[in-house]
């Protein structure tokens, strides 16, 4: 894993928790095996893929790891051709046009997002009661290429938990080269001021 990678797969936790010692996932892909209904079979890898993620995002801790920026990331079959659409949620500085004057902050003490230990937080109601707070987010829509994921597989077997993971890892890999860039951007760029 890079400082600045958006995604990463936690292997070594992922067989920590595990009650066989090999992946927690792979467990949690055949107990949750019904996420994958309607997948089975299907020419596109694509519902199988979402579905696979899905799970990976879930679980407490995730299987799939996400940078400290990135509030949410969900996968969808994109209604109009069936392809894969990212869904991405992540925090944001505010715009250089907010930052080039304090004019509008009118004395009124905004703040942006809370961090504590370098995670972005929700701000609690105490501190809302305090102080107005303006947290900007990016919502990145795209499209993933479809190119590197397994086929769905015709049912489930015992090559589910196996198709899952190389579905994710592949998903894992193209938000990598979607995101990144984004987030190396955000980190390295200078503050204003």
């Amino acid at each position: 894993m890079g400082e600045h990678d958006a995604f990463w797969i936690d292997h070594g936790h992922d067989r920590q928790l595990a009650a066989d010692g090999l992946s927690h996932y792979a467990e949690y892909v055949h107990k949750h095996s019904l996420a994958f209904e309607g997948s089975y079979g299907d020419i596109a890898p694509v519902t199988f893929a979402c579905a696979a993620w899905r799970l990976a995002v879930t679980p407490s801790p995730p299987y799939v790891r996400r940078h400290r920026r990135i509030l949410s990331a969900a996968c969808d079959r994109n209604p109009w051709d069936g392809t894969l659409t990212a869904h991405i949620l992540m925090v944001s500085p505010l715009p250089a046009e907010l930052t080039a004057s304090r004019e509008w902050w009118r004395d009124r003490g905004w703040r942006e997002w809370p961090q504590t230990f370098g995670q972005y937080l929700e701000p609690t109601d105490q501190d809302v009661s305090r102080a107005p707070f303006l947290r900007t987010t990016l919502l990145i829509d795209a499209p993933v290429p479809l190119d590197a994921l397994p086929p769905a597989p015709e049912g489930p077997s015992a090559g589910l938990a196996e198709s899952a993971r190389l579905a994710v890892t592949v998903l894992v890999r193209e938000l990598n080269e979607l995101v990144t860039p984004i987030i190396r951007r955000l980190e390295t760029a200078q503050t204003p001021g």
